[in-house]
């Protein structure tokens, strides 16, 4: 295994053992804990961590990267790595029991990666196959399973209890896992810091808007995180009673008046 995937695993394991420690009230405190995210004190240490290594490292590299490659390279670059993921989209359709939906993501695959020359040009989109977007934090969601506590995964940004479980079959669904058995480190450690930064490149809007808008970015990325993933579960089409989750504040709510 690539040592970034197995730096990954390290690091996500650490941060589990280490929030799960913070579950217990210390002396003195109160036993008020917000049941979206008790894990706050630990969860803001890894975001602020994750902000100072994007401002420091990649965010100059990413100015660059965005400055000097043509935007139709960029475009490229963003449908060669999406290709590589995309049979995560295809298993997580199917588990869902979304088997048309399966089927196509199956097909543009395919397509994507033979005419589309492995996915660096999106054919399959001007030939009318969709692209979605589903993982196993989505297919837990649709099952059923409660997003549980939010949690901040250092260098990987935000998560939950249930959605952080995509973390390894992301990994396993990717083309380049097992190319890396092929080509050797010494090809993936280059395309997987180009992934990287073509990932942060398109993430720039967001982050912009976040420093422009928020007066707590920590909140904003949190609160935006999980209402997005809320609205991947249910495809667009979340139930009105989602404002009732304890990460949303329910402005029709009456409950509380006299």
């Amino acid at each position: 295994m690539p040592c970034n995937y197995l730096t990954i695993i390290i690091l996500l394991f650490c941060v589990i053992i280490f929030q799960g420690c913070e579950t217990l009230p210390k002396s003195g405190e109160s036993d008020v804990v917000d049941e979206i995210d008790p894990h706050e004190d630990v969860n803001r240490v890894s975001y602020n961590f994750t902000d100072s290594i994007d401002r420091k490292i990649f965010e100059p590299v990413v100015d660059v990267y965005v400055e000097y490659v043509p935007d139709g390279a960029q475009r490229s670059i963003g449908n060669f790595y999406d290709n590589l993921s995309y049979p995560n989209v295809v298993l997580n359709a199917f588990l869902q029991g979304k088997f048309r939906q399966g089927l196509g993501d199956s097909l543009r695959f395919i397509v994507n990666s033979t005419i589309g020359l492995f996915g660096l040009f999106d054919m399959a989109t001007h030939m009318g196959l969709e692209e979605h977007d589903e993982d196993f934090g989505q297919t837990l969601g649709v099952w059923g399973i409660d997003t549980g506590s939010y949690l901040f995964i250092p260098l990987l940004g935000p998560s939950s209890e249930r959605d952080v479980s995509n973390v390894p079959v992301s990994v396993v669904t990717n083309v380049l896992f097992y190319a890396s058995y092929a080509v050797g480190a010494t090809v993936l450690a280059p395309l997987t810091v180009l992934g990287a930064i073509d990932k942060r490149a398109r993430l720039s809007g967001p982050m912009r808007i976040r420093d422009q808008a928020a007066l707590d970015p920590y909140l904003f990325v949190r609160e935006a995180s999980l209402q997005q993933r809320e609205y991947l579960i249910y495809d667009g089409n979340p139930p009105l009673n989602l404002y009732n989750e304890p990460f949303q504040d329910n402005p029709f709510d009456t409950d509380d008046q006299e």
